[in-house]
């Protein structure tokens, strides 16, 4: 497997209080997670960062190239369970952390597998043979109105709540998941996002750089310069991994 990362401000934001990192659990196993802050100033660095190193740590303790599926995905959720206490007590040391939190999107990845863990409203895709596949539902108000028919996807791009989410990691002493299990294939990509990128960007437009970009290498910075091009109001993350 390959790997490309890139994070970014954005264009009006003075901090990037997105976090990311990869890791290669063993040969042919990788994990990689993004995560976006919110908060103060402060905080939202501090909660994204630190959730994305203790689930990280739980992940890399834990893992077992010979887990069964479901072993795979309890994991998961026990690795989201505790980087969320980690940040709902670290608030608890200062005014300035007060309320903190963070999304988290990660991807465990195994020969012919994937598991995919989410909380907020990054997001994971996978390109296949048949294009771009959307794997995780945003937690977010918009996401909530879209399901009641309340709104459409279009009104939802400039809908004023669209940057309220519904699930984070930390605000709260408990926090509820979504995990997905699919099979992978040799040449196909994941892609993991902060929402600076999927509220810039189409999933037409995400897939035709990420399948039919002249580089591969390249193309997370792409994404960015597109991102940027339109405002980039918010912080901008993509972690590429091709299989």
């Amino acid at each position: 497997m390959q790997t490309w990362t890139i994070t970014d401000p954005g264009n009006v934001r003075p901090q990037n209080q997105d976090y990311y990192s990869v890791t290669e659990l063993s040969e042919n196993c990788l994990l990689a997670v993004v995560c976006d802050g919110m908060g103060g100033a402060k905080s939202g660095n501090v909660a994204s960062r630190l959730a994305c190193e203790v689930f990280s740590e739980e992940i890399c303790r834990s893992f077992h190239p010979t887990m069964t599926d479901s072993e795979a995905e309890r994991l998961l959720r026990s690795a989201v369970n505790l980087a969320n206490v980690s940040v709902y007590e670290h608030a608890k040391l200062s005014v300035e952390y007060e309320g903190m939190g963070t999304t988290l999107v990660a991807a465990l990845l195994r020969p012919g597998l994937a598991h995919v863990v989410n909380v907020g409203d990054s997001r994971a895709y996978y390109f296949d043979a048949d294009g771009i596949n959307r794997i995780t539902t945003d937690h977010s108000v918009v996401q909530y109105m879209i399901q009641r028919g309340e709104i459409t996807w279009e009104q939802a791009k400039d809908h004023p709540s669209k940057h309220m989410i519904t699930r984070a990691v930390g605000p709260g002493a408990q926090v509820l998941s979504d995990v997905f299990t699919f099979p992978t294939c040799e040449g196909d990509k994941l892609l993991l996002c902060s929402d600076g990128l999927s509220n810039q960007m189409a999933d037409q437009e995400i897939l035709f750089e990420v399948a039919h970009g002249i580089r591969q290498d390249d193309c997370c910075l792409r994404l960015l310069r597109i991102a940027k091009e339109r405002g980039a109001p918010d912080n901008v993350t993509c972690v590429l991994v091709a299989i």
